[in-house]
């Protein structure tokens, strides 16, 4: 768990959430057809058997839901807001996470589209996908560059880069699960 260590101070963090935002990352796609039960180190497509056991658009949902939530509260014990600045910040937040959930719905998108295709990804494909997960990255960059005037309005700006920190490695982190669950696409015929 060292990601977890660099996310955040650990005096002031629950180790129980770093924990549980990590592992909610992880399972992301167990069961799909680009990963395996057995985890990350297998670069095969699930077996029938296991795909009986992939979850649903909706389960997917869910544990984004709860991830946000997650995020939310690590966020929370991280920033030190005065009270008028928590009532300033929250809404903004809030806003902002709206449109970073919709960032998130394009890569899961991807993520679907590479995990149906597994086994048949051809080199056209697999530029598309990579183009397009380019995009997303650069869609998140874009978001947050947008945000930072906004966040500095209503907070200070050591609060504001605090924020945008804390924002990007929680990020990182449930990427690199994320990323560790996904086969690389030339082990697709081996």
């Amino acid at each position: 768990m060292r990601l977890g260590a660099l996310l955040i101070k650990e005096k002031t963090v629950n180790k129980k959430m770093i924990v549980v935002l990590a592992l909610a990352s992880a399972w992301l796609l167990p069961g799909s057809r680009a990963t395996t039960a057995q985890g990350m180190g297998s670069q095969q497509p699930a077996t029938s058997s296991q795909n009986s056991q992939a979850i649903t658009d909706q389960d997917v949902a869910l544990l984004r839901k709860d991830i946000r939530s997650q995020k939310k509260q690590l966020i929370a014990a991280n920033l030190n807001l005065t009270a008028d600045e928590a009532t300033k910040f929250w809404p903004i937040y809030d806003q902002y996470q709206a449109e970073y959930a919709k960032i998130g719905d394009a890569k899961y998108q991807l993520i679907k589209e590479y995990a149906q295709n597994w086994g048949t990804v051809t080199d056209e494909q697999a530029l598309l996908y990579t183009r397009r997960a380019l995009d997303i990255d650069q869609s998140v960059i874009q978001l947050r560059q947008k945000y930072v005037p906004i966040v500095n309005q209503v907070l200070p700006g050591k609060k504001t880069a605090t924020f945008f920190q804390l924002d990007r490695r929680i990020g990182l982190l449930i990427d690199v699960q994320l990323a560790s669950q996904i086969p690389l696409v030339q082990s697709q015929g081996q």
